[in-house]
Parts: structure tokens; sequence; C-alpha cells
């Protein structure tokens, strides 16, 4: 691989108007399909196999056009202090809110509280509930706009009004982030290189890629039913790993120049060895993207897809565009060691014995491994106690900060009616091969009385054919409760006796079911999902580094910086430490895809960080240094970029904190917190300690494996045999056949 890899580097630098042109039209041809795609919406979410999926299936065949996912609204009155809202002035306010609601295009129903016992006891709150006959993500700003100037209209009249439900949830924006991580990054990446022109040829050829992507997806999104969030993942992971593998080869181009190797000779060595890194880091990284298709969850599965799509676009480009765009900085991109004049350079480094920091790192841990091995595991296991205590669920408009009106009526709902009214439950009975139906509607209704935890049960509502009806519920707790949870099982576990009883089926749904049952399903999903990732990734690393005990290594490194990072996000997003500091204002359950989405996306992350960082040190092996010494080199070379490219990840990831949203701030920090655990606790302290440990012992393979795998050349031995040993002419027609 590493030969072909040097020839494609060597190609892209000496046809870089080829190469460029190629990258430029794909760019050109993706946003020309993006810009004559019809809008996406949110894609459609659908959780197969679960009770509550199936339930609003049902509701869907059984109850034609009742929109069963449409999204819903409640808007929300209070009245004056010393009034009623069932005084006259009030009332009529209420009324005209309602009828202006009606008149909404895409509205399927306006319920009046004062005709569907929406006015509470004491009489001072009351709510109107709006039907859609689409999702939230899906309306039309329009309608939206018409929703909040209904609510506008009653405040004018004197009374304190708030809109909840999913009707005004919007499609995230992450702009701002963006420009943050992009921000940072350039400072990082002018620091490492010392030159402004080089510092931008990674942010550049990553935007390419990115938009590359982005684009692409948009184009499809229609098709493929991808939603808006899938562009947000894909920007988000394709802009972090375009930046750090440009950044990889870009480091590699410049310490080969100070060999004083010729451009375009620097540029195949540099593709042949870092690209190499990039190759197979980018394939864990898709592999764990891909991967989160065995949760099973449609949207998930779309989501990781798309981002692969993009992890491996920004591959391609660090292999090919990064060359291409060396070849036209020319002498503008010095060799390592040298900055630029603008920096203060100008002038060869004078100091060129002095060790570097990797230097002084690595030497230091060579000398007491164990000790720096003992002070990384016990204090990563500190930081992982919190974890122990994870409850995991997914957020409602409780969770929401207390400036948002979703948030402001979920409160009013809470104080008027309790708290279990912002998390109705949706009980479904299926009497279709029942003799008497109305009497399985009654019965179910009767035990769910009966049971703990509910403070209202409404009449059964059947449809036409009277062979199915729907229950209304009101828990006691609020929806994110255990106590509501348990609540699900219960009604559950009395539907299935009512079923051998009468055989009809009873079914809960609901929002508040759905979530339980979306957290219970990616609960079931993260051990598979673990096995399978890090198991094939184990498998990709021992061809890379013909060693076993190195992957599992890295494996087990990684497992304990996710433990670590979970932890942390307990701490401060359920304990509620530093909780003023990270702008949480209400603390709960973690959300139910934090774990599996964590493993997935920071085991990609921390494996670029562990190829290229491992890659260096046993390539300094392979060309015959003792182990500790070829630590000490590895990390001479490679620690300030792998630094510089965590300092970057880290940046961006960080920047989703300050979101008003809770579950985009609860991803930012805990993706933050486990680079920064992995990359300068994990790769940076316990690697390198486990390999002084280990010694020689580290690279051991089985003969017969040694045997039977594949020599992918990641260390780029075979390149001395082919430096300059080909002429120009011969490398482009040995491409061409390759």
């Amino acid at each position: 691989m590493a030969t072909f890899l040097y020839r494609l580097g060597r190609f892209s630098f000496r046809k870089r108007h080829v190469v460029a042109l190629f990258w430029v039209a794909l760019l050109a041809l993706a946003g020309a399909g993006a810009a004559g795609a019809p809008a996406a919406g949110n894609s459609s979410f659908s959780i197969p196999g679960t009770e509550a999926q199936k339930a609003f299936d049902l509701l869907d065949e059984r109850f034609p056009g009742a929109s069963a996912d449409g999204a819903t609204a409640r808007v929300v009155f209070k009245a004056p202090d010393g009034q009623k809202m069932t005084d006259p002035g009030n009332k009529a306010a209420v009324q005209d809110t309602v009828d202006e609601l009606s008149g909404g295009a895409e509205v399927t129903q306006v319920t009046d509280p004062y005709q569907g016992g929406g006015v509470s006891q004491d009489g001072t709150v009351a709510y109107a509930s709006v039907t859609y006959e689409v999702p939230g993500m899906e309306l039309e700003e329009s309608s939206r706009e018409a929703l909040k100037a209904a609510a506008e209209d009653a405040r004018d009249s004197g009374l304190t009004v708030e809109i909840g439900g999913d009707a005004l949830q919007a499609v995230p924006e992450t702009g701002s982030a963006e420009i943050i991580g992009i921000g940072v990054a350039a400072v990082v990446l002018v620091i490492t290189l010392g030159s402004l022109l080089a510092a931008g040829l990674p942010l550049l050829t990553a935007i390419v890629g990115v938009g590359i992507g982005v684009a692409t997806i948009t184009a499809l999104a229609s098709t493929l039913d991808l939603g808006s969030t899938t562009s947000i993942l894909a920007s988000m992971i394709g802009l972090a790993v375009g930046i750090d593998y440009a950044l990889f080869v870009v480091s590699r181009y410049r310490a080969e120049l100070a060999e004083g190797r010729e451009r375009e000779e620097a540029a195949g060595r540099a593709v042949g060895t870092a690209g190499s890194a990039v190759v197979f880091a980018g394939l864990t990284v898709v592999i764990a993207l891909v991967g989160l298709s065995v949760v099973n969850i449609p949207m998930l599965t779309k989501m990781g897809i798309a981002a692969a799509g993009t992890v491996a676009v920004a591959v391609l480009i660090a292999l090919t565009l990064i060359p291409a765009v060396l070849g036209y900085a020319g002498r503008r991109v010095r060799p390592a060691g040298e900055k630029s004049k603008l920096l203060g350079g100008g002038r060869a480094k004078d100091k060129a014995d002095k060790p570097n920091m990797g230097t002084r790192w690595a030497s230091f841990v060579v000398r007491r491994p164990l000790a720096v091995l003992l002070l990384g595991v016990v204090g990563l296991g500190a930081a992982a106690v919190p974890a122990g205590s994870l409850e995991l669920g997914l957020p409602d408009d409780g969770s929401q900060p207390t400036s948002t009106t979703q948030r402001r009526a979920y409160d009013l709902l809470s104080e008027g009616f309790g708290p279990g009214f912002n998390g109705p439950l949706v009980v479904v009975v299926d009497a279709q091969g029942s003799d008497d139906p109305q009497a399985v509607f009654q019965q179910a209704g009767d035990e769910i009385k009966a049971l703990g935890n509910v403070v209202n049960v409404a009449p059964a509502a059947p449809n036409k054919a009277g062979d199915t009806a729907t229950i209304a519920v009101i828990p006691d707790a609020k929806p994110s409760s255990a106590a509501t949870e348990d609540l699900v099982h219960d009604i559950r576990a009395a539907g299935a006796d009512i079923k051998d009883g009468t055989g009809a089926e009873v079914l809960v749904t609901g929002a508040t079911a759905m979530n339980i049952d979306v957290s219970q399903k990616l609960n079931d999903a993260l051990v598979p999902y673990l096995v399978l990732v890090v198991g094939l990734a184990f498998l990709l690393l021992i061809v890379v580094f013909r060693s076993i005990l190195v992957p599992l290594k890295a494996a087990l490194g990684f497992l304990l910086s996710v433990l670590a990072a979970l932890g942390a996000v307990v701490a401060v997003y359920q304990w509620g430490w530093l909780s003023g500091l990270m702008g949480v204002e209400e603390t709960g359950p973690i959300m139910s895809m934090m774990p599996i989405f964590m493993v997935g996306v920071v085991f990609g992350l921390a494996m670029d960080y562990e190829v290229f960082l491992v890659t260096r040190i046993r390539e300094a092996h392979v060309h015959g240094e003792k182990p500790a010494q070829a630590v000490v080199t590895g990390f001479r070379y490679s620690a300030r970029v792998v630094t510089a490219a965590a300092v970057i990840m880290i940046a961006v990831f960080s920047g989703f904190i300050g979101s008003s949203d809770s579950m985009v701030k609860m991803i930012g920090f805990g993706l933050a917190i486990a680079v920064l655990f992995d990359a300068f606790v994990v790769r940076m302290a316990i690697v390198p300690a486990v390999l002084a440990l280990l010694g020689a012992k580290a690279w051991w393979l089985p003969k017969w494996m040694d045997r039977a795998l594949p020599n992918v050349d990641v260390e780029g031995e075979s390149l001395a045999a082919h430096a300059g040993a080909a002429d120009k002419d011969d490398e482009d027609k040995e491409l061409v056949r390759a």
C-alpha cells in the first residue's frame, strides 16, 4: 500500500492541475445538485420492533386521517393575579385564539379548553391542544409563525401565554459552533506549522471535503429521506477529521523536506507514510459510523452512513488534493523547524540539537513507565466512578432552559394540572378479534385506573369500526421519572393479562412511551455495537501494526477513556457539578443515545491518534531502533501533530457547549471531554508507558498469523527501493495500470 500511495502522492503533486480540477468539478456538481434538490425536512422517525411504534402504526391503520405522528402544540394560558380563566373577558380571549388557530393550513384539530376539560381545578390555568397533519420538523415556517402570532394576540389581552409541544421544534443551527471550531483550528495550525500558508491548506481542503459531503447529502435528502440533522453530524465529523488528516500529511511533508528531499519526492513519501496511517484511521471511523446500523433505528443508520461517506471523502482529499495544493504552494511551505517571515522566521532553526517537548515527555515516560501508567489508569478510573450512577432517558420540554416558551409552558401545566400532565400516555386497545370490544375497552380502562401513579384515565375513544380504541392516561409523576417508566411497564403487564383472557391487544404509545422504548433499544444495542466496532477495528489494527498486544492496548485504553467521559457527563448533567459553569439549568437523566454515540464517534477519532502515533513508533522500530528509543523517536515526530489535532477536535466539539439546546450541549461536552481524556491521558501517557513496559514483546505476532496477514507496509519500509528509481513517465504509467 505504501508504494501505491507514494506513487499517488507524486502523481497528484506533478499533475496538480488535473487533480485540482477534478475536486473543483466534483464540488460544483454536488453544489448544483443541492441547489436544485427539493428542501428536505426531518427524516421520518420510526423505531422498528418497539411496542410504541407498533401502536403508532396501528393508529395510522385504524384511525385514518388522525395524523398519529403529527406535530402537537399546547397553548397554555394563565389568568392575571386575582382572576380566573373562566372570567368572561379571559374566556373570550381564549376563544378568539382557538378560532384563529383553527384556520391554520396544516392544522387538523384544535380543542377548546372549556369543552375538553382543559381548565385547572383552581381556574387559573387553561390550555388548548393543536394537532397538525405533519411531524414537527416538517411543519412549514408559516404554521409556526401563525402559532406564535396567535399566542401574542392573546398576550395583548393581559393573559400569560406560553407554547409547549413539538410544533415549535426547529432544525438545529450550528453555524456559530463551526465558526468557533474553525477559528481555534486556524490558530492551532499556524502555531503547529509555523506558516499561514501551510496552516491554510488543511482548512481549505477540509472545507472542500465537507462542502462535497454536505452538498451531496442535501441533494439526496429528499430521495433517501435524510433529515437535516444528518448534514449537521456529517459536517461536524467531516470538518474535524478533514483538518486532522490534512494536518498529518502536511506535517510529514515538511518533515521530509527537512530531511533534504526534493518537494515531489517529499510529497510522495508523505502520502506513502502518513497517508497510509490516514487510510487506516479513516477506516476505523467509517467502521464506527456504519456500525450504528446495528441499533436498527433507520434515522441513526442514515446519519452514520452519510457521515461515513464524508469521512471517506476527507481521506481521498488528504491523499490527492493535499499533495496537489502543496505543489501549487511550492517553496512557500517550509521544512519542519522553519517559520515564515511573517511569523518571525525566514531562517533555518538554530537549535536543531535541542530535544522538543515530545522527545522530553517520551523520555520521561520511558524512564518511569509504571508510575505514569498507574497515575493515568487511576485518574481515569476515578473520573469514571460517577458512570456507575448513570440514568438514561430522553429530554423533554422540562429540560429546556427556563428562558424558552416550551419550558415555561411545561412549568405552567405542571402548576395547574400536575407534573404527569406533560407526559400523557396513549393506550391503544385492539379488540378486533374480541366478541365484545366495548367490554374489553371498559376492562382495560378499569385495570389502568387500579394501578398506582395514575391521576386520570379518560374514557375509551373507539374508531368508526368500533374495533379499536384509544385511552388517554395521565401519570402522577413527570415524564422523565422512574415512576412514569414503571407505570408504562405496569400497563403493559396488565395488557398481557387482558390479551390472555380476551385475545385483545393492549399497546402503550405516546411521546413518553416512545422515549422509554428508544432508551431501552439503545441500551440493548450498546453491547453488540461495542463487540462489532471494537472487534472489527481490533482485526484492522492487527493488520496495521502486525501485533496482538498493541491493538488490545488500544481498545482497552479507549474503553477506559469513554467510561471516564461518561462519568464526567453524569457528574455535570445528572449530579449538577459545575452546572453553573457549563450553563446547565436543569439536571436529569443522561440522553439515551449518549453512550452509543460517544462509543461510535470517539472510538473512530481515538483510533486516528492511535494509528498516527503508534505507526511512527513502529516505523522507527522496523528501521532498527530499540523499543524504548523507538517510542522517543515516534513522539519526537508525531506528539506535536497529535496534540494539535486533539486540540482542534476539542475546540470543534466545545463550541457546541454554548448551545441553548440541552441535547446539543451535552453531546458537545461529552465528545470534547472524551477526546481530552483519550488524546492526552491514554494516547500521550498510557500508550508510551505500556509500550516501554512491554519492550519488544509489544510487537509479538504468532508466526502463522504473520504469514497469513497481508503486508500493508504502513511504515513505508518498501519506499526506499522506489525512491528515485523510476522516472516520471514510468510512474504515471504504473499509476494508470494500478
